[in-house]
């Protein structure tokens, strides 16, 4: 599995409740975009459209050597998931406060996935916590050294 994006913000700014993995629909100047890891996925967010699941402002580059076919790096894309799967996350989303978002893209057996995660926001205070929490361990780590 070779990880090509990563959400390091995500665990900060939210809590993540649970973690799906689902595949992509891209063309092929976006794959080999990707492949060259001209990939952002910080600002993205997933949601329902229609009984189908969208990734919103995902930024993936122009390919350098694409020509007038090219893509528009802020696209929208569709993710490929079972009715089953979509089905459940629908009524999780729809409860106030949730949403998907994208944790990391990756190629795995060749094919780009995307893993999504079912997410809270967190407050202010949760995140003074999660940095004391933090300062602790960094601190009980150097004194066992």
């Amino acid at each position: 599995m070779e990880i090509i994006a990563k959400n390091r913000k995500a665990y900060f700014q939210y809590e993540i409740l649970e973690k799906i993995e689902a595949g992509i629909v891209l063309t092929g100047t976006e794959v080999k975009s990707v492949r060259n890891r001209d990939v952002s996925i910080n600002e993205s967010f997933a949601h329902l459209n229609n009984g189908e699941i969208f990734v919103y402002e995902m930024h993936i580059g122009q390919y350098k050597q694409g020509n007038r076919q090219n893509h528009e790096p802020k696209r929208v894309r569709k993710l490929l998931l079972h009715k089953r799967e979509i089905a459940k996350i629908a009524g999780k989303i729809k409860q106030k406060g949730y949403t998907m978002i994208p944790l990391s893209l990756y190629f795995k057996e060749g094919v780009v996935k995307v893993e999504l995660a079912l997410v809270r926001g967190k407050t202010k205070i949760d995140k003074r916590e999660d940095i004391k929490k933090r300062d602790i361990d960094r601190e009980i780590q150097r004194a066992m050294r």
